[in-house]
């Protein structure tokens, strides 16, 4: 790789913010051939994890591996430092399937670090920006507290919670980013002035305890599994940790309840004095309380934050309340009655920018060449920060190269799902990407990333020639044995009806192909291979993506359909210029909603929340007619 050289205050990209979001931007971007910044408040915060220390889950697990297809850092991070893997939903089908990983927070942080460190065209610095260069509408650098300045070409922001962070513990509150970090004050009052509407959100953490205290004995084990998983399509099978940590499970009860309820009038999430709204699907414990006062027990996990450390993380514990209070709510549970608590838990409020705001790259509208991502934008978790700053650091490094941006539609990736529902949509809470927001999702599989994506991540520069000949092979692979299957016949021997018998499956009657025969349910290509004697494939990934495929097959082509009605709206674009004022019968709401967000496409508009059926015939008619009045400057 060549390096480029410029004065030591010029670069391509600059990068506000290393974590999640900000550390597979700058990496992005480097990698793709630019000089580019990397500056964090505090260089022990880089990637690091304030919260859950866990990746993945059902639809972020499937967004680490869309990460990792596209060439992104996250999946091979947390292979190399996770203590537990395990896959979720195994008794669901394979579009709810997800792998989840428990990290050793502190190895994670130090390995992202490193990796960032040691990554040609990338340099890494503390600072806190205060406010961004703007020349002519367009970003050109950011200026530090301590009033260095940085050129780029293009830039991108990733700040987290620190904007404008502000911690509360029962009636204390003080100004603070995550985990009692310098949080960044001038830099909102900045995007204020340039004329972004920023609204409060709020997010929270539980306390953590020394495990010697907890009384495991009274909780449920919840160990890894024993077959190799993996979120990196480059993690081999020989690498798979054996000697894993387990979680533990246990529950609230109506003694913990009556303290969080006699306590209330304590919580600043009651009070008042929180005014940022928080996550639905993550809520404090004394939300859920009182949100679900029929329920007289909620699950907790009792989650290890490490190998070195004793502390554990109280799972599904959020909560804002006294430190008091914490404590006599910790002794209630079974299993933590003598727990000691080292960290109380807390809430954080801080700034967001309305998502509207942006592109589907995720370039804001009204300042070129400035990108932002992450919890900046609306959503929680690690993972949809990452995969944010991956795109967003993408489009950064494109922009800086004078090329078209890159982006990934609903049908390809829930990455493009999450992105599309902000920019179209927006949220008036913390988003959180779920499997019911992709309506493809059948398509969108944790188990086939790589082949829906890996070809993106090689054009843009971010998969090697070798890795892609090994996909390249995979691919061939996968159709040879589809190939073996269709020409190998079963016969109803003896030998196969017993098998049929054994698994509880209806006889044949006649032969059939053995693509056919595989599509009962609990008929696997390796029970094919041995009633045959046929070899079909050795690769146990190889085999699970023909089996998906050929069960699957009638549903999957049903999703095919409304995906190829997808793209014929898709293709029907919008001009940008247009003056939705000058439409006559449009309804006032998607007039106005219209205005606001934008939509490049009419399959965008159509689904826009508050636009109906008549909305968008009436726009798709004006469009076509080619005679549309332009937006008054």
């Amino acid at each position: 790789m060549i390096l480029k050289t410029y004065n030591s205050n010029e670069y391509d990209v600059i990068v506000v913010g290393a974590g999640h979001a900000g550390s597979e931007a700058a990496l992005a971007s480097a990698h793709m051939g630019q000089k580019t910044l990397l500056i964090t408040i505090g260089l022990d915060m880089v990637a690091f994890m304030p919260c859950n220390p866990s990746v993945g889950g059902p639809a972020k697990g499937t967004v680490v591996r869309e990460i990792d297809a596209l060439g992104g850092q996250m999946g091979k991070n947390i292979d190399a430092t996770y203590i537990q893997m395990r896959m979720l939903n195994t008794g669901k089908g394979p579009a709810v399937r997800a792998l989840r990983a428990q990290a050793d927070k502190w190895q994670y942080h130090e390995h992202m670090k490193d990796v960032i460190e040691n990554t040609p065209n990338l340099t890494l610095r503390q600072g806190v920006v205060d406010e961004l260069v703007i020349e002519d509408g367009v970003c050109t650098g950011v200026i530090t507290s301590t009033g260095a300045k940085y050129h780029a070409k293009s830039v991108v922001l990733t700040t987290g919670t620190a904007a404008r962070g502000r911690i509360f513990i029962g009636e204390l509150n003080y100004s603070s980013g995550p985990n009692n970090t310098i949080p960044a004050i001038k830099l909102s009052e900045n995007l204020e002035k340039l004329g972004f509407k920023l609204r409060r959100f709020k997010t929270g953490t539980p306390p953590r305890v020394n495990g010697n205290t907890i009384d495991f004995s009274k909780t449920e084990e919840e160990p890894g599994d024993k077959t190799p998983r993996h979120f990196s399509y480059e993690t081999s099978d020989v690498a798979y940790l054996r000697d894993q940590i387990s979680c533990w499970m246990t529950y609230t009860n109506p003694v913990t309840h009556a303290i969080i309820n006699e306590n209330l009038d304590r919580s600043p999430m009651f009070s008042g004095d929180i005014v940022g709204v928080g996550p639905r699907y993550c809520p404090s414990i004394e939300t859920k309380v009182v949100r679900f006062a029929d329920k007289d027990r909620h699950q907790l996990f009792l989650e290890p934050e490490g190998r070195d450390t004793k502390e554990y993380y109280v799972g599904d514990f959020s909560t804002s309340m006294p430190e008091e209070v914490q404590l006599k709510m910790l002794h209630s549970v079974a299993g933590l009655e003598h727990a000691e608590m080292m960290r109380p838990g807390y809430a954080i409020e801080y700034d967001v920018i309305d998502p509207w705001q942006l592109t589907h790259t995720l370039e804001t509208k009204n300042i070129k060449n400035l990108f932002t991502a992450g919890q900046m934008n609306g959503t929680s978790g690690y993972e949809e920060a990452a995969g944010q700053g991956l795109i967003a650091g993408i489009n950064a490094a494109l922009r800086a190269q004078d090329k078209p941006g890159f982006t990934l539609g609903r049908d390809e990736a829930y990455i493009g799902v999450l992105i599309d529902d902000l920019v179209t949509k927006g949220t008036n809470e913390p988003y959180r990407l779920l499997t019911s927001r992709a309506e493809y999702r059948l398509i969108l599989r944790h188990d086939n990333a790589d082949l829906r994506l890996t070809q993106y991540g090689h054009d843009l520069g971010l998969i090697s020639d070798d890795r892609y000949e090994k996909f390249e092979e995979k691919k061939k692979a996968i159709q040879e044995a589809k190939d073996k299957l269709a020409k190998i016949t079963i016969h109803p021997t003896d030998e196969v009806q017993n098998y049929l018998s054994s698994i509880g499956d209806d006889k044949m009657s006649a032969g059939v192909k053995a693509d056919i025969f595989l599509r009962r349910p609990r008929v696997t290509i390796s029970d094919i291979e041995k009633l045959t004697g046929e070899n079909i494939s050795t690769d146990r990934y190889v085999k699970e993506q023909v089996e998906i495929n050929v069960k699957y097959a009638g549903y999957i082509k049903k999703e095919q359909v409304r995906i190829d009605r997808l793209h014929r709206q898709e293709a029907k674009k919008i001009p940008a210029d247009i003056d939705y004022d000058a439409i006559e019968g449009l309804a006032t709401e998607a007039r106005q909603k219209f205005a606001q967000i934008r939509p490049e496409t009419l399959a965008q508009a159509e689904r826009i929340s508050g636009v109906n059926p008549a909305d968008l015939a009436i726009l798709s008619v004006y469009i076509q007619n080619g005679r549309y009045s332009k937006v008054k400057k």
